[in-house]
Order: structure tokens, then C-alpha cells, then sequence
């Protein structure tokens, strides 16, 4: 283990998808800086993201977050004990962006370079959120590209309980919300329509997968959403938007929470945790605070500044790397497929 003095800063990088972001974060739980470029208003126009598109805006923004970050901390290079960046998983070449200025950093200033997984980062947001927090939990990961439900043994030490065999649960939301006429980013529209429509309007699907207890499937409500609409329109009947968006909201939600509620009697459970995107949801959050309520197990879950992607988080993640002495070389290269674990 690296000695550790009594203060680590460390300067972050997360350009995995359509946001530039750098934060400062110290001893991986407090917050200096946390700049945000995002690109929503660019990929709204193509209906999600674009990863041409997302890159050249990473190359453009990239340096300049970098100063922002610094410059809101307060903080210059020499003030900093490492730069950790995210390195996967996510789109290959908005990612490349991210470890390219990491790598020319540490080389350029000999600062220790740190490789973070993505959904480490989201994990590790609620280290930011609650700084109490300390493994074991579970928790539940779900964004645009990933449901993992996830053991934390340990600070970097994790056994996935079940994943997604399809679509991801914000995936979902963004089809949905684009056939349905809504538009991108799904998620956050369908969490606004709903609150205008009835939950229990239209019975969907709710996805399982056969033989194992804890995978997601999400790909069966979407088609469900899908006929539902394609029905509705050949017999002439008008749509009710915020009930198809409520009722389908509704069925993410209820699989999210039982799964979770699932874990937590088998595992005992005392402390349960969301993370990512879809965290942000206002219908998740009140469920999944209500099961665990219910079961007597403390819920956790992050500010959704902090459930969207951001830097803060890969800096809290990149802490618990650096007292482990777990340092990446010069020839770190971005992993689009990366496995949680994997190193």
C-alpha cells in the first residue's frame, strides 16, 4: 500500500460518452471542482448521441475543462498527487480524447497516472454523497448503457449479482420517449411526463430472465410500449402520452426495486445504494427508498449532479486505486468493453 499523507488531491477526467468533465476531489470524499461541458443540446438534434460528433466536441472542450477544474479548486499541477481518468467502458473515441490529455499530463508533469472503470466511478459517487458510506453494500448501477446489480466487499472489490441481457434501463427510456414523441434525453422526459399520467393506465410486461434471479431484461417492455402505440394508432384511438410514460416508468421501476429487495433478504443487507443516470429518477429513488425502508436496510443514493457523469466520481474511485499503490502506465489505451473488475 502507497503511504499516504494526510491530504491526496487528484485531478479527474470523464469524457466516456457526451460530457467533458474535470474535477478536483481530495481523499476521494471531498469535492473542489466538478465542471460539466455537456453535449445534450448538440445530440438532441440526431435523437441521441453521436459519437463522431461527441469526439470532435471532447477535443474542442477538453483543455479548457482541464483549466476550470484547477482553476475552481484553487489548485495548480504541482498541488497534485495524481490524474485519473476513465478508460472504459463507454464510446471508443470520446474516451480516447480523455486518456490522450490524462497520459500527456503525467508525462509531461511525471504526476502518477490512474485508470478508472466507469461504473466504479457511478459506485463510487455515494462516497462523495454520504463520506460515512464504507463497504460492504450493494448497489444498484443503472445509466444509458449499463443495469449492473452489484456486492461492494470492498473499496475495488465487487461481485455482480445480475446485469442487463439486453437493453440497458436508460437505453429503454430513450427508445421509448422517442416513439412516444418525446425526444432526448428520454429519461428525464419520461420522469417529467409521468408525473401527469396514471402508473396503473396500462399494464406492461414486467422482464424476466429465465434462470437467474437477479439478470434484466428490458427489451420485452419496450416492445410491449411499441405494439401498444402501433395498436393504438391502426384502431384510430388517441395515445395518452403521460399515461403510456407513467405506466412504463412504473414497470422499469418495479423490476429495479424487487430485484434489489431480492438481494437484500438474501444477502442481509444493511445498506443499499443507486448509482448512475437513471438514479436521478424521481419514481426509482422514491421505490427503492421505500423497499429499503421496508426491509430496514439504509439507502444511499447521490445527488443527481453526481448520478450523471461527471469527474468527482472517477476522483473518488481513483483515491482508493492510489492507496492501493494501483497506478496505470503510459501505455494506458481506452476500453470500450471493459468488465467491472477487470483491470
Amino acid at each position: 500500500m502507497t503511504d499516504i499523507k494526510k491530504d491526496v488531491t487528484i485531478l479527474a477526467i470523464e469524457s466516456s460518452c457526451d460530457e467533458t468533465a474535470a474535477s478536483v476531489v481530495v481523499n476521494g470524499r471531498k469535492v473542489l471542482s466538478n465542471v460539466i461541458s455537456s453535449q445534450i443540446d448538440i445530440h438532441t438534434l440526431y435523437g441521441g448521441v453521436v459519437p463522431e460528433i461527441a469526439s470532435r466536441k471532447h477535443t474542442e472542450r477538453i483543455t479548457q475543462v482541464i483549466r476550470e477544474g484547477l482553476e475552481e479548486a484553487g489548485k495548480t499541477l504541482e498541488d497534485l498527487d495524481a490524474i485519473a481518468v476513465t478508460y472504459g467502458p463507454g464510446l471508443v473515441g470520446p474516451l480516447l480524447i480523455g486518456v490522450s490529455a490524462a497520459k500527456g499530463l503525467s508525462f509531461a508533469t511525471g504526476i502518477p497516472l490512474i485508470g478508472v472503470h466507469h461504473i466504479e466511478g457511478h459506485i463510487s459517487a455515494n462516497y462523495i454523497a454520504e463520506p460515512t458510506l464504507e463497504p460492504p453494500f450493494a448497489c444498484l448501477v443503472v445509466s444509458g448503457g449499463h443495469t449492473h446489480l452489484v456486492l461492494v466487499r470492498d473499496y475495488g472489490e465487487y461481485e455482480i449479482l445480475g446485469k442487463t441481457q439486453d437493453d440497458a434501463a436508460g437505453e429503454a427510456f430513450d427508445k421509448v420517449a422517442r416513439e412516444i414523441g418525446l425526444g432526448y434525453p428520454g429519461g428525464p422526459k419520461i420522469d417529467k411526463a409521468s408525473r401527469e399520467g396514471n402508473p396503473h393506465a396500462i399494464t406492461f410486461p414486467r422482464g424476466k430472465v429465465a434462470g437467474s434471479r437477479y439478470d434484466f431484461s428490458f427489451s420485452g417492455m419496450k416492445s410491449a410500449v411499441l405494439n401498444y402505440l402501433n395498436t393504438s394508432r391502426m384502431k384510430g384511438i388517441t395515445v395518452n402520452v403521460p399515461d403510456v410514460a407513467a405506466s412504463f416508468q412504473q414497470a422499469v421501476v418495479d423490476v429495479l426495486v424487487s430485484h434489489a429487495g431480492e438481494a437484500i433478504e438474501q444477502y442481509g443487507l444493511k445498506k443499499f445504494a443507486l448509482a448512475g443516470g437513471v438514479a436521478a429518477n424521481n419514481a426509482l429513488r422514491a421505490g427503492m427508498r421505500q423497499m429499503c425502508e421496508e426491509k430496514g436496510a439504509e439507502f444511499f443514493c447521490p445527488p443527481p449532479i453526481l448520478c450523471t457523469d461527471n469527474a468527482a466520481m472517477i476522483g473518488s474511485a481513483a483515491y482508493f486505486e492510489y492507496i492501493k499503490g494501483n497506478f496505470s502506465g503510459l501505455d494506458l489505451n481506452a476500453v470500450p468493453g471493459l468488465r467491472l473488475g477487470q483491470r
